[in-house]
């Protein structure tokens, strides 16, 4: 995929790797901070973290890619445009299914986007899909089946269907960056994930209406918005450019496990076995297919 040029002097290969566990270690605290918030809930708290976002990148963006950053949006064409599109959906998705059902099962709903990207990949733009891919691909849609069939009468069908947004999102996402790219026009990501906070902001702000975020409430969705969203993206964009596809896809696994670690620990929402049994499915099959995929790459 192709990523805006960042200076890479200092960044090694260990310590690309070190600095993408705390890219992880940044998004999984998404699910433990918003079961502390007082009285913000679904709309409004997706309308504050997209917005903060937008704040944030309107400010690190000049002052890591120069003024290109932003005038990238008046020329960057459909496919930039579709990008921040498919952005807005998961930054849009991922914190209302936080709010409808437990994190461990939004985060290996997630989990699954780099499959589904291989599937989207093979349909629209004719990737070729290896073996192991599609033994992955079973076996992780066997684990989505074991985690939700167990808890289908105690989970809302509608966090269901917008959690699997996630990675649907992020698979058309991908698809349409690459489809671009093999046609000779390159995606700037920094700037459609700004776009894509921007329309994510814009949409939910009626939904979110009347607002009721107290001080303290904002004060997390500040933090969810700067620490959760913006500078981790950066920061995975710069790894991006050290790291091969699948030590990134290895190592963005690592947000499944903080995630379901922090909300337990730090808000007492302890996965169901079903869940647990289930993940270890969806990450076992991953990890297979990358460690594979990783190998051959070598």
């Amino acid at each position: 995929m192709n990523t805006p040029s960042f200076p890479n002097q200092g960044l090694t290969h260990t310590r690309a790797v070190w600095l993408m566990v705390a890219v992880t270690l940044m998004w999984s605290i998404a699910g433990v901070v918003t079961r502390h918030l007082e009285h913000a809930r679904s709309f409004e708290v997706t309308f504050w973290r997209s917005l903060f976002t937008v704040l944030s990148l309107l400010v690190i963006l000049p002052a890591v890619q120069g003024r290109a950053a932003l005038t990238t949006l008046r020329g960057g064409g459909r496919a930039l445009w579709l990008s921040g599109l498919c952005w807005s959906v998961m930054f849009t998705a991922f914190m209302v299914a936080i709010t409808l059902m437990p994190v461990a099962n939004v985060l290996v709903t997630m989990a699954v986007g780099p499959l589904f990207t291989a599937l989207f990949a093979w349909v629209f733009i004719g990737h070729h899909i290896a073996p192991r891919t599609w033994g992955a691909i079973v076996m992780a849609g066997l684990g989505i089946g074991w985690m939700y069939g167990s808890q289908m009468a105690g989970l809302p069908v509608v966090g269901t269907l917008v959690a699997l947004c996630v990675p649907v999102a992020a698979a058309v996402n991908w698809t349409v960056v690459q489809h671009a790219q093999q046609h000779g026009h390159a995606v700037n990501l920094m700037p459609a994930v700004l776009i894509g906070a921007v329309l994510s902001s814009l949409a939910t702000l009626p939904l979110a209406w009347p607002l009721q975020a107290t001080g303290h409430d904002l004060a997390l969705l500040a933090l969810l918005g700067v620490v959760q969203l913006a500078i981790p993206c950066v920061l995975a964009v710069r790894c991006g450019q050290v790291l091969k596809a699948p030590e990134l896809a290895l190592l963005g696994l690592l947000e499944v496990i903080f995630g379901i670690l922090l909300a337990w620990v730090g808000a007492g929402e302890r996965p169901a076995q079903a869940v647990l049994m289930g993940g270890a499915l969806v990450i076992g099959a991953l990890v297979f297919n990358e460690l594979l995929a990783w190998k051959e790459e070598k």
